[in-house]
């Protein structure tokens, strides 16, 4: 697949305001909500309701989305308000059901976009349509998968396209429910400019409170839009409830947001020199993370050293050390001189942790 620029032609011709809101609650469960939630929404920046039709759980036994009659609430919302409309597909029977139904946008999941096999019978089932089709970064941290479910709706003549960010799983303890790995669509989006990106923060978050930082990380880091789970009352949600917001928590929200707007080369530049440095805030909170990581394990290794009467010093695995990190670092064009500065400070830090476990 090529850097097609017809991908954002379909934003453009939308000719709404930057960015996109895409707003609505996880699951649609009664046509009286989903309607409440609709007309309030209205009265927002919101230009797409979404909702979960379908939603399979993790676990079997919990609520597993209204099934196609939701789908005819959908149809009445966009009737009444106008709003576009979006849900999830997991499979050809749900597309089939979907554009009967008139949905404007389909979304392809996380668990979907783990499997080429689903997502090229979803790819063949909207075939010859003229759809708007989004695709969610699988579960796992792989862009190259990301980007081969985008190629399969691509190579059956889909070019209405774009992709969700909503983070990726981890066993790690983390204040996110699923890590934004922010370096993943940042390599997306220099690759391919042209691909509408769109932000997921309920997901991310998984509680409501840091979503609208999220947000302004987004559009720091020039995404093109936002979906935001939201609920008429959050709390009594039936799947999600602890990171959904209410239609006047996300306008409050989205008011508060700093839009970038170039107006000029002084101000492009200016936007441009912000979003890279976002990515290098991002980036430096990452390499501090892994620091953090890294002195846990030496720490342990303290331990164990302290426990068998071991020196701190090793000095033939230093050099291995060194040896290796300066082979990396040439690969990654970085001088032998600033790896050799870097990790002598590491190993200095890692020799004091060491020491303080012994002394202990």
């Amino acid at each position: 697949m090529e850097n097609k620029k017809e991908f954002r032609n379909w934003l453009d011709a939308l000719e709404l305001s930057h960015p996109l809101v895409i707003a609505g609650p996880c699951s649609a469960e009664t046509e009286e909500q989903l309607l409440n939630i609709a007309h309030q929404l209205k009265n927002t920046k919101t230009s797409v309701l979404r909702a979960g039709i379908w939603k399979p759980r993790s676990r079997p036994g919990n609520f597993e989305g209204s099934g196609a009659p939701g789908l005819k609430w959908l149809q009445k919302a966009k009737q009444e308000t106008g709003l576009l409309t979006t849900t999830e597909v997991a499979n050809a029977a749900h597309v089939e059901l979907a554009l009967k139904h008139d949905v404007d946008i389909l979304w392809i999941g996380a668990r979907t976009t783990v499997s080429p096999f689903i997502v090229q019978e979803i790819a063949e089932a909207v075939r010859g349509t003229d759809k708007i089709i989004l695709v969610k970064n699988p579960v796992n941290p792989d862009l190259a998968l990301w980007l081969g479910a985008v190629e399969r709706f691509y190579a059956v003549g889909i070019s209405k396209l774009g992709v969700i960010h909503r983070g990726f799983s981890t066993y790690e303890k983390t204040r996110y429910r699923n890590n934004p790995e922010w370096q993943i669509p940042i390599d997306l989006q220099n690759k391919f400019p042209d691909l509408p990106l769109i932000l997921d923060p309920s997901h991310i978050a998984g509680r409501r409170d840091i979503i609208f930082d999220l947000c302004q990380t987004a559009l720091d880091l020039n995404y093109d839009g936002l979906m935001i789970e939201t609920h008429n009352d959050p709390d009594n949600a039936w799947s999600d409830a602890d990171q959904q917001i209410t239609p006047a928590s996300l306008k409050k929200g989205l008011h508060r947001l700093k839009i970038r707007k170039s107006e000029g080369d002084q101000i492009e530049f200016k936007n441009q020199l912000n979003t890279l440095r976002s990515q290098i805030d991002l980036i430096d909170d990452q390499i501090m993370d892994m620091m953090g990581k890294r002195m846990k394990v030496v720490d342990a290794i303290g331990g164990m050293k302290r426990k068998n009467n071991v020196a701190i010093l090793q000095v033939k695995r230093w050099n291995q050390i060194l040896d290796r990190m300066i082979q990396l670092g040439s690969e990654n064009q970085l001088s032998e001189e600033f790896v050799l500065k870097i990790y002598k400070a590491i190993h200095q830090e890692s020799i004091d942790h060491q020491k303080k476990v012994m002394d202990d």
